[in-house]
């Protein structure tokens, strides 16, 4: 097994994507297109001689994903600690954890999903079989954020694998001992021919994805995203596009402030803002702001200490440019309430208030991906609600209030890819509830039952027999008005009695 070859390294050379596989253990090298172009026909000939097919194979698959989070967590919160300097306890529970929850889950029902669906029936195919069938789509392309690599990347890859496709995975190279340990691993675990692993930059993926796939995964931010949607019409690819944006969260007079602060600040500053389903900004009402900031501060001790920078709490920008780009912002918006130090050497930025913020700052007029939390003020939630419905559709819309009331109209009259009350982020994380976005916030969903739907055709089949000819022979040409009387008839009855007698 360790003869074969296992991965593949996608780089530009001389203005064309160039890509070899490599050996277990070897460094990702150059070479030529071919060899990527090659490693798609594989996974195609897998997936066309029905080797996915079977629930047992996926299931073999799903818990070879589990043994590889367990048997190598330590790897993991190596890999993620040198990247992003991520705290243990974050990994386990924000990465790992969540992946195994996803795999787990899948395993239990697998059986159910890949059961045909009865459908409804009526008069005229009562002695037929109508039914839907969940079919694989073949080979998808799933790329996963830099934010959360291994969540974002596995997560998915269950789903297709519950499913019955064959997936290429494109980690970040942002994460990039996280990117290496899954080019890696996944190899020794998942079978060789359905599941490969991709290192490619950013700038790489429209040529790759020219290489035609059955569906692309991508989470990412707006930008890239649009840039993959293009990639994707240019071969009538179908996309699930999970984007990053500004998350509102509206913090009501009338809440529990001390619980309040403490939700929102570990959602903010975890892996030191760096994720797509933190609030983005607080719009509170003006006779809470003084509690609400001074609350924040002292949470915020609680947490991390006097110096956050001494704190195993707290994580570091991925990048110089990630940093560069939210020490510039951080320092052109609002007014520094809690915060601000910046040490570029360490890629360091502290979890940081604004107070003062107007919507024509910087920080309020693009994504944040980093430990900085703008506290706008509203005089009522009519004004909070028109606020958020100025702005593009967010992938998530916070609201904390005890008046059940306030709750329900921040729910009801805005629109998001997910909304949850008196806490953050954890809607994101539940199998039971799809996630995606919605508008500019992204498309299509993924979790639990959700993700097996987004990797699968949903086939209508109907298994008719030669009965009943003595009434479908009215459909038959030549047409008489006699025909088209009794065929109207029927049409009224069947408005009328919920398609009882449709016999076309």
């Amino acid at each position: 097994m360790s003869g074969k070859v296992r991965a593949c390294y996608v780089c530009q050379r001389n203005g064309r994507l160039t890509c070899r596989r490599t050996r277990l253990g070897e460094p990702c090298v150059k070479a030529y297109t071919p060899e990527c172009v090659n490693l798609l026909r594989r996974a195609r000939l897998a997936f066309r001689a029905g080797r996915t097919l079977k629930e047992n194979f996926r299931q073999y698959q799903l818990d070879a994903v589990v043994r590889m989070l367990e048997e190598h967590e330590c790897d993991f919160v190596d890999a993620l600690g040198r990247d992003l300097h991520k705290p243990r306890f974050e990994t386990v529970m924000a990465e790992l954890t969540l992946v195994k929850n996803e795999a787990f889950h899948a395993i239990n029902n697998l059986k159910k999903w890949m059961q045909p669906q009865p459908a409804e029936r009526n008069l005229s195919t009562t002695l037929d079989e109508c039914v839907v069938i969940s079919e694989p789509l073949g080979v998808v392309f799933i790329r996963g954020t830099w934010c959360s690599p291994v969540q974002m990347c596995l997560g998915p890859l269950v789903g297709a694998i519950a499913a019955g496709n064959c997936a290429i995975i494109s980690p970040s190279e942002c994460t990039a001992h996280t990117a290496e340990l899954l080019h890696r691993l996944i190899p020794f675990y998942l079978d060789n021919e359905c599941f490969h692993v991709i290192l490619a930059g950013l700038s790489d993926l429209p040529e790759i994805l020219d290489l035609k796939f059955d569906h692309i995964f991508f989470t990412g931010n707006r930008e890239d995203g649009s840039r993959i949607a293009l990639a994707a019409a240019r071969t009538f690819t179908p996309v699930t596009l999970i984007l990053g944006g500004k998350n509102p969260c509206y913090v009501d007079e009338h809440c529990d402030i001390g619980t309040t602060v403490q939700r929102i600040a570990w959602a903010r500053f975890h892996n030191a803002g760096q994720s797509l389903v933190a609030p983005g900004y607080i719009l509170c009402h003006a006779d809470v702001k003084a509690r609400l900031v001074q609350a924040l501060k002292c949470c915020l001790m609680q947490f991390y200490g006097p110096d956050p920078r001494e704190s195993r709490s707290f994580g570091r920008m991925v990048s110089v440019e990630i940093f560069n780009q939210m020490r510039d912002v951080l320092w052109r918006s609002g007014k520094v309430a809690i915060g601000g130090q910046v040490i570029e050497a360490e890629k360091y930025i502290a979890p940081t208030i604004l107070t003062e913020v107007t919507e024509s700052d910087p920080i309020m007029q693009q994504e944040v991906f980093g430990p900085v939390l703008p506290v706008l003020t509203v005089d009522s939630v009519d004004e909070a609600i028109t606020f958020i419905n100025k702005q593009d559709k967010p992938l998530c819309v916070y609201a904390y209030s005890t008046n059940n009331k306030v709750i329900t109209r921040l729910m009801s009259e805005t629109s998001s890819g997910s909304f949850c009350s008196n806490d953050c982020a954890l809607q994101s994380l539940m199998v039971a509830l799809p996630f995606g976005g919605v508008g500019a916030s992204g498309m299509g969903s993924f979790h639990g039952r959700y993700s097996f739907d987004t990797f699968s055709h949903r086939k209508s089949c109907l298994q008719r027999g030669t009965r009943f000819e003595c009434v479908t022979f009215l459909r038959y040409p030549p047409y008489e008005d006699r025909n088209l009387s009794l065929m109207t008839w029927a049409s009224t009855l069947s408005q009328r009695s919920q398609g009882w007698c449709q016999i076309l």
